[in-house]
């Protein structure tokens, strides 16, 4: 089936302009002004819309085994979260759970049969050895070219930092991109083990534990390691304002290193720990000071930060009660778990439903960032470094018909029921939101439209990704 997008105005990572999109099932075929419209077409009217490309997301966690519970969303209700805030393409990582990397991609599959968007996987590299050095290569054949490593989560999932080398040199061989979880995980070890016994388990503690300073050392530890194994690097998460500085200095260096940072990190901080509800902003990295915020925005602003993630991993605040989720009354341990331990709070929040309507709303209309901008951290350069461009996260003739017609002038008291996510709380309760996506089509499928959920389990397709190459 044909459909003609009308009237809209078009913007991309680039430019802003007032064009016509005409799809062709599943794909783009052409842009132009004023195109007249057949028999065959059925015309979607955008007038006084922006017309944007969908959402691409690439941090996000997915019924994900942590603390004795489950993350609360799943490839089905976490993709449908995603889709209603104008993401239309997520990629997972897959845990190393076994020293079998395929068995564990293979387990990650059989979860995401029922996919409601498209989707890729990372894969975790938390064990170490020469067997799993040699399987990073076939990686590619998986349609994977990411990798994570830790430096942090001491005998679990810590690398060290010779290890860290290696693997970064075999993926760097291969074209494939490392990112990097940067803590310094030995101060948080000492840390943890002396507020524990000192009688400190309220959720600020998780922060305390976790000082910003090990996050900027470990980040510059990450680049060294990168330059000499002259392996391209992404830092994930970026939370605290010394990293944006470490990654300026890459950058200036001529470093191929490229950073994200979350919604979590720029409107929130240590005092939210500090509530009577403080669990519900535990996450690793933790939240930081209005300071780490405001450099943060300098470094969206100014373009040293590359990419807008989320780290969606929700859980529910408080487990013991259901909530209703189409339908069904759901209930799945949570926050609860840490009541009276922060070491036991499981790590997560929700967010991938939420990252673009908040920073149109908080960045785009306060005139923080341009609209192009917008498009650049949410969609096109995490498609771009992650292998999926020029698939994904723009707007071009070939290019998937991943759409989102986005209405500026779309006032949303937002908050849990909005969201969609299937958890009982939200981070950004009942802020007023204005611009929010009206219609998103996935590959050409209407999948969202005026509130409505139009998609369905099992519809979305897993995304072999390209190598990394250097488009930024």
């Amino acid at each position: 089936m044909k459909q003609l997008i009308k009237y809209g105005t078009v913007v991309t990572a680039s430019d802003t302009v007032q064009v016509d999109i005409l799809l062709d099932g599943e794909k783009i075929a052409l842009l132009g002004e004023n195109i007249v419209p057949t028999g065959d077409m059925q015309v979607v009217d955008a007038k006084g819309k922006y017309v944007l490309p969908g959402g691409v997301d690439v941090h996000t966690h997915f019924d994900l085994p942590m603390f004795g519970t489950v993350s609360s969303d799943n490839h089905y209700t976490g993709h449908k979260a995603a889709a209603f805030g104008g993401t239309t393409t997520v990629i997972d990582f897959v845990p190393m759970d076994d020293l079998s990397l395929k068995k564990m991609i293979d387990q990650w599959h059989t979860k995401a049969e029922k996919a409601a968007i498209d989707y890729g996987f990372h894969m975790n590299i938390t064990k170490f050895g020469a067997d799993v050095l040699k399987q990073i290569p076939g990686l590619l054949d998986e349609g994977i070219s990411s990798v994570k490593v830790f430096t942090a989560y001491n005998n679990n999932m810590r690398l060290m930092d010779d290890q860290i080398f290696e693997v970064m040199r075999v993926a760097a061989k291969h074209q494939m991109l490392t990112m990097a979880h940067v803590e310094n995980g030995d101060v948080i070890d000492l840390l943890v083990n002396e507020a524990l016994a000192e009688g400190h388990t309220a959720p600020i503690y998780h922060a305390e534990t976790r000082p910003s300073w090990g996050a900027v050392e470990a980040s510059l530890r990450a680049v060294a390691l990168s330059a000499m194994a002259e392996a391209p690097l992404y830092l994930v998460h970026m939370n605290a304002g010394g990293e944006v500085d470490q990654l300026a200095y890459a950058k200036d260096h001529g470093l191929a290193v490229y950073g994200e940072t979350c919604p979590q990190y720029l409107f929130f901080s240590t005092d939210d720990l500090r509530k009577p509800d403080g669990a519900k902003w535990v996450c690793s990295p933790p939240m930081r000071t209005k300071n780490d915020a405001d450099r943060l925005w300098d470094g969206i602003s100014d373009g040293t930060i590359d990419v807008m993630g989320t780290d969606h991993c929700a859980f529910y605040f408080d487990g013991r009660q259901s909530i209703n989720y189409e339908g069904v009354p759901i209930a799945i341990p949570g926050k609860e778990l840490g009541i009276d331990d922060f070491t036991k709070i499981p790590n997560g929040l929700p967010g991938v439903g939420d990252r673009m309507p908040v920073l149109w709303t908080k960045a785009v209309n306060t005139g923080i960032l341009s609209f192009n901008q917008f498009v650049a951290i949410n969609c096109t350069n995490p498609a771009k470094l992650f292998g999926l461009y020029p698939k994904k996260g723009c707007i071009l003739p070939g290019a998937d018909a991943d759409i989102v017609i986005w209405d500026p002038d779309k006032q949303v008291k937002y908050g849990v029921e909005v969201a969609q996510h299937r958890t009982d709380y939200n981070l950004y309760q009942d802020w007023l939101l204005t611009g929010f996506p009206e219609t998103v089509f996935l590959r050409g499928r209407k999948i969202v439209d005026d509130g409505n959920w139009l998609g369905e389990r099992g519809y979305g397709e897993f995304q072999y990704r390209k190598t990394f190459s250097k488009q930024m």
